[in-house]
């Protein structure tokens, strides 16, 4: 396996970061410009609402099978033409005369996004040796806080000087930059039986790799227990946050003014917290970021949730926000250092597709619930159980710590065939 070498190892990661920060940036822009171009539209917030259930449902219809794809294909490839796939329909968009057709371009682009993800996890991990791991995920932690907070500020320049159409088509643009940037990065070419693409993909073979996936997660119990339990703080945390504009008006009683404030701060804390994230995360070990950053978050939405006022829900976003660069830097650097990248692709796509259906379900019966009772109530039951899994998840961080001997775990069971 080809690692990048001394001399010029850091120049790569740095066009990676740039390439990985340019596409990310785009994203928060193109994500404004879509709610407002279907608000222009339909004049319904639930049309806008629609567009958040789009994503978890092309996790599910591509993740199933896109793992098999993944791990028999060069990854930077891969990346790179999926990366001109998304411009080009993110370039159509504009065109989209109806709702629906709008919905089948945004349904193509997660399907997109959604096996990109899995394979950047492969690439990464082969590109960078494990030594660099952890330093590597805290500057791409500050690179998407920062594509977070100056994102949305030049959407909000550019519809002031034109239209949402110009952000759309700005996307595209950052997308395609991305992709250039791919093209300049090594091949990083496996074994032969590795990247060799099959002839004819078939249910076999997407049987068989799920078995893979299974045989491996049964095999690292402790190491897919916390891959498992974070995902399920992604799942809790998405579910409240669905819930965050109607809790900050009805329980809160803030104005729009204020709610915008109170996302500022939110903001504030991210880059606060990357950035001590970045020049602290030697100091720290796997076990504690992920641990340790994600009881910090469920304090945070804890400390929101039974708030009665703005200052102490400030308090609760600003702790949330921060913790989550460390929170993100530990699982990142610990799924690149524990899931084998001959099996990557796979495993992450297959639990990817759990938590987009967690997601979908834990945010439907927390709304629902919403409903019958009051907001109130259902998020602080909410940010409890989070808080729960997160004292769990701790708990089974250190424990894997413990009794991993190895930086990297050696799979060897099935390969992928061909």
């Amino acid at each position: 396996m080809k690692k990048i070498g001394k001399d010029n190892e850091w120049r790569e990661v740095a066009m990676l970061l740039t390439g990985i920060g340019i596409a990310n940036f785009g994203g928060w822009v193109y994500l404004i410009a879509l709610n407002l171009i279907v608000l222009d539209m339909t004049g319904s917030a639930l049309a806008v609402a629609g567009l958040y259930i789009v994503k978890p449902a092309a996790t599910l219809l591509t993740n199933f099978w896109a793992g098999s794809v993944i791990d028999r294909t060069n990854q930077r490839n891969l990346m790179i033409v999926l990366d001109v796939l998304r411009a080009l329909l993110i370039t159509c968009l504009p065109f989209a005369s109806s709702l629906w057709l709008i919905y089948a371009f945004v349904l193509l682009i997660n399907m997109a996004g959604s096996m990109f993800e899995p394979a950047s996890m492969s690439y990464i991990t082969k590109l960078i040796p494990v030594k660099n791991r952890q330093r590597f995920n805290a500057f791409r932690s500050l690179i998407d806080s920062g594509a977070f907070l100056i994102g949305p500020a030049v959407a909000g320049v550019l519809f002031m000087m034109g239209t949402p159409v110009t952000a759309i088509y700005l996307n595209a643009v950052a997308l395609l930059i991305s992709a250039l940037i791919l093209r300049a990065m090594p091949k990083l070419e496996q074994k032969a039986a590795a990247t060799e693409f099959p002839t004819r993909m078939s249910w076999e073979i997407i049987r068989a790799d799920w078995r893979i996936v299974i045989a491996f997660s049964k095999r690292y119990v402790l190491i897919m227990t916390v891959f498992f339990l974070f995902s399920c703080m992604t799942v809790m945390a998405t579910a409240i946050d669905s819930q965050e504009a109607t809790f900050s008006k009805r329980v809160l009683g803030l104005t729009d003014g204020e709610y915008g404030f109170l996302v500022s701060i939110a903001g504030a804390g991210i880059i606060a917290g990357a950035i001590v994230n970045t020049v602290f995360t030697k100091k720290l070990g796997i076990a504690a970021l992920i641990g340790g950053g994600s009881v910090m978050v469920s304090l945070g939405y804890l400390l929101y949730a039974f708030s009665s006022s703005f200052a102490v829900a400030a308090i609760g976003f600003f702790i949330l926000a921060f913790s989550l660069a460390f929170a993100n830097t530990g699982f990142h650097t610990f799924t690149q250092n524990n899931i084998p990248v001959e099996v990557m692709g796979r495993t992450v796509s297959v639990y990817s597709l759990l938590e987009a259906l967690l997601i979908i379900i834990t945010t439907a019966i927390i709304g629902l619930a919403s409903e019958i009772v009051t907001v109130q109530p259902v998020v602080i039951a909410s940010t409890a159980v989070m808080f729960g899994i997160s004292l769990l998840l701790l708990a089974v961080s250190f424990k894997q710590s413990k009794t991993s001997g190895a930086a990297e775990v050696a799979w060897e069971g099935e390969r992928p065939s061909t």
